[in-house]
Formats: C-alpha cells, sequence, structure tokens
C-alpha cells in the first residue's frame, strides 16, 4: 500500500504541491487528475524521489522512503513512466529494455515475455534504435523498460499524450491486466476524463497545486471533474 500525507514540495521559493494527500492499494488504479501545471507530475516526482517533499511523509509497503534517493526507492519495486517518455533514442528497443536490469541482481536479470504479450511491437523492433520508433511506439518502450524492474508499484504519467488512439487501447488493455493479473499498485496521471473513468478504482483531481477533489471510480461525476480539465 502506498500512503502519502501532507506532502508539501518547493522549487526553491515556489511552492509546487500544497498538503497533498493520497492512498493507493494493490490490485488498484489510483487516477490523478488536472490541467497541465496544477502539481500533478510534482507529486510524481517526488514519489519516485526525483524531487524531495519538504514536509509530509509518503509510506510504501509499510516502510517510509520520504527522503530515500530515487535508487533505492527502484530498488523497492518503484517504478516510475514520466511524462515525455524519456527513452534512450540512439540505444536499440532491447538495449533500452535492459536498462530496467539496474536494480535487479544478474540472477534474475530478464525481459519477461508477457512485456511482449502486452506490447508485441517491441519483440517485431528489437534491433531498431529506439528513436526510430513513433511516439506511441515509445510509449510502449517505456512502459516496458518500467516493467522489466518488475515493479509493484508503477507510475504512469500522462502515458496517452501525444499517442494515436490504437495506441491508447493497448496501454488501457495493458494497466488493466497488470492491475488484475499482477497485482501492481498503479498511479495513472490523465487530462483525459473518458480513460482515467474506465480504469479509476480511486482517483483525486488537483488544482493549483492542491486536492480539490477526491473518491472512488465509480463516483467521478462527470461534469464535476471536468471543470478542472479544461482550461
Amino acid at each position: 500500500m502506498l500512503d502519502i500525507k501532507n506532502i508539501d514540495l518547493f522549487y526553491g521559493a515556489s511552492q509546487a504541491i500544497k498538503n497533498v494527500s493520497l492512498s493507493a492499494v494493490s490490485g488498484e488504479v489510483a487516477c490523478i487528475l488536472g490541467r497541465n501545471g496544477v502539481g500533478k507530475t510534482s507529486l510524481m516526482k517526488s514519489i519516485a524521489g526525483q524531487e524531495l517533499a519538504r514536509s509530509g511523509s509518503i509510506i510504501w509497503e509499510g516502510k517510509e522512503i520520504t527522503k530515500l534517493p530515487s535508487y533505492k526507492r527502484a530498488q523497492l519495486g518503484v517504478s516510475y513512466v514520466p511524462q515525455g517518455r524519456e527513452i534512450f533514442p540512439l540505444l536499440t528497443v532491447e538495449e533500452n529494455l535492459k536498462t530496467g536490469f539496474a536494480v535487479q541482481s544478474r540472477k534474475t536479470q530478464r525481459i519477461s515475455e508477457e512485456i511482449f504479450e502486452l506490447f508485441p511491437i517491441l519483440f517485431e523492433m528489437m534491433s531498431r534504435r529506439g528513436g526510430d520508433l513513433s511516439g506511441g511506439q515509445q510509449q510502449q518502450l517505456a512502459i516496458g523498460r518500467a516493467l522489466v524492474m518488475e515493479p509493484s508499484l508503477l507510475i504512469l504519467d500522462e502515458p496517452t499524450e501525444g499517442i494515436q488512439p490504437s495506441i491508447i487501447q493497448d496501454i488501457g488493455r495493458a494497466i488493466d491486466y497488470l492491475r488484475q493479473k499482477k497485482n501492481i499498485t498503479i498511479l495513472l496521471v490523465e487530462q483525459y476524463f473518458e480513460f482515467a473513468r474506465d480504469l479509476a478504482d480511486s482517483f483525486i483531481v488537483m488544482d493549483r497545486g492542491q486536492v480539490v477533489m477526491r473518491g472512488r471510480g465509480n463516483t467521478m461525476i462527470e461534469e464535476d471533474v471536468r471543470q478542472y480539465l479544461t482550461v
């Protein structure tokens, strides 16, 4: 279980996150919704360890990780797919996937066949450079790389941004599979209401660095949520 309590995050004198709390459990998808610039990515980075919270606490599977560096959190099963994908463009698909070995022992290093079942295009393009893939294929590669780490907490920051509809459907099916079959805790940052609604077990809506709405996924009221998604 992930339990975030009263997180504050600053960039210099500017406060990006204000007293944010969030809980997520194994086998569920927790969606974080909101416009651009409201603190969603900052929250994800604070959970992954790329930015350190000034106050509050982050508890993962009963362990306090608030001040741990990102590689320590990765060793504890926290895997982050950032907005913009950030794959290595000059490395092949296979080499990109193998960067997920960094947190594993030599004996456990492997690329699971499940990754290719979820995203068959990755198997077909193993020898292609990451930079030669389309945006949607790069997104699949970024998720596949995260899954190589065998995570128990998977953070997905706007995985549908700029992606064609057919691949959005593939990503949605993959998220649903991981939730149900692998019992992974998933944090999904989204701006698209329909995609979030179809996947969310729980949700929070953020505005100006704060949580303005929260609840179970089946209680999401489109009109109420959309007022925080439109410009």
